[in-house]
């Protein structure tokens, strides 16, 4: 059975580990903080890489920032990380093919091949965290669009120029379902500019937390609408506090599509390795 290497790098830490074709984790996960730096971040992918690229077929990294679709590198910067990252050179870290997936397109397809979504050809997950990410499976392929960039959530809630998104656009779903987003609404809700996300969930809020599941609907919405999709898969750090079974009811109340299901992500916290390992794998196949 081949193995792929898998790097999965945010910005603020990385993780590695070896996966088999099954999407099964077969070796320890190592884990360190991200690099402040370029040189920084390229010397621990070489370190990583140099420990253990002879014992895998591929290599396949899970990244922050859109990725183009030769799955080569990365389209523009991502913000959260050194400003040089995305000129990395990907492919000259090793010897073994390097296979490189947006983390969230990544979570995406480990969810369609093992997860909430196996079985379903169209289907969109949600990441919720401090932005939010998205991934979209169409006829069982992934939705990248002409240049890799698709799936980013910033399609527009309103239009009255109230919050400006980290794009630099005002009012994208975005700013108001992420992390970031729960705390203004909780900040604009309680008068308190020192509440925290945490604050909110942890003290079961319930006004300020169907505010923003009420800002999730209006988004899936959209998206059910756009993509028909069978499922859209709710993930990430705050996706857990999403009720599926509300958004579901509620989602099929209102749009012009065929029902859909809405369900929790079941691959973990490590779906981006999942995922890219498997995409990896896949790939060496196809080119076989």
């Amino acid at each position: 059975m081949k193995t792929a290497l898998v790097i999965d790098i945010g910005g603020t830490k990385i993780y590695n580990t070896i996966i088999n074709e099954n999407g099964e984790i077969i070796a320890d996960i190592e884990k360190r903080p991200t690099p402040k730096t370029f040189g920084e971040i390229r010397a621990a992918f070489e370190e990583i890489i140099r420990k253990h690229e002879d014992k895998v077929d591929i290599i396949g990294v899970s990244t922050c920032g859109a990725v183009n679709n030769e799955n080569t590198g990365i389209l523009g910067s991502t913000g959260n990380i050194a400003a040089d990252y995305p000129s990395m050179d990907f492919q000259s870290l090793s010897k073994k093919r390097v296979f490189v997936e947006n983390d969230a397109n990544a979570a995406a397809w480990a969810e369609h091949v093992i997860g909430a979504s196996k079985g379903m050809p169209y289907s969109i997950m949600l990441t919720f965290g401090t932005g939010v990410g998205g991934g979209i499976i169409v006829n069982n392929k992934l939705y990248k669009g002409k240049s890799g960039a698709a799936g980013e959530m910033h399609f527009k809630l309103r239009t009255d120029k109230h919050r400006k998104c980290t794009c630099g656009a005002w009012d994208c779903f975005e700013i108001y379902t992420s992390g970031t987003g729960l705390k203004i609404t909780a900040e604009e809700m309680s008068g308190n500019p020192n509440i925290t996300t945490y604050d909110v969930i942890e003290g079961k809020m319930t006004d300020i937390i169907n505010r923003w599941q009420n800002d999730v609907l209006a988004g899936l919405i959209g998206l059910a609408n756009l993509f028909d999709p069978d499922v859209i898969v709710l993930s990430g750090s705050l996706g857990d506090f999403l009720d599926a079974e509300y958004l579901e009811r509620e989602v099929n109340k209102e749009i012009v599509t065929q029902p859909l299901k809405v369900r929790h992500a079941t691959t973990g916290n490590y779906s981006g390795m999942i995922g890219a390992g498997l995409l990896a794998l896949e790939k060496t196949l196809t080119d076989q």
